[in-house]
């Protein structure tokens, strides 16, 4: 099982950046989708974007334009970009080693830990 750790979280106000990163360990990491998660406070978790072993991206259609997901598989990561943050996009990160089936992003149980995403209005 690959095992993922994330970074790149913290606290920015309303209309700025921050890029996360899920460095990942394993042999099947080019082979994998990835996809990110977050779960706001009382809220269930939710897909946010993912990215195909090809490249193919998806994302929730509140972040598209915002946010990119992008990976280097030389160095087992993928990135997500996130511009014109909102306090709506507040919560923990997740990053997930999943799978495609036909378009639709399949997480599994390989999770990281999250990294907290704070922003203020």
């Amino acid at each position: 099982q690959v095992q993922l750790v994330e970074s790149g979280g913290g606290l920015v106000q309303a209309g700025g950046s921050l890029r996360l990163s899920c460095a990942a360990s394993g042999s099947t990491f080019r082979t994998n989708a990835m996809g990110w998660y977050r779960q706001a406070p009382g809220k269930q978790r939710e897909f946010v974007a993912a990215i195909g072993n090809g490249g193919s991206t998806k994302y929730k259609d509140s972040v598209k334009g915002r946010f990119a997901i992008s990976r280097d598989n030389a160095k087992n990561t993928v990135y997500l970009q996130m511009n014109s943050l909102q306090p709506e996009d507040t919560g923990v990160y997740y990053c997930n080693a999943g799978y495609y089936s036909g378009t639709v992003y399949v997480a599994t149980s390989s999770w990281g830990q999250g990294t907290q995403v704070t922003v203020s209005s």
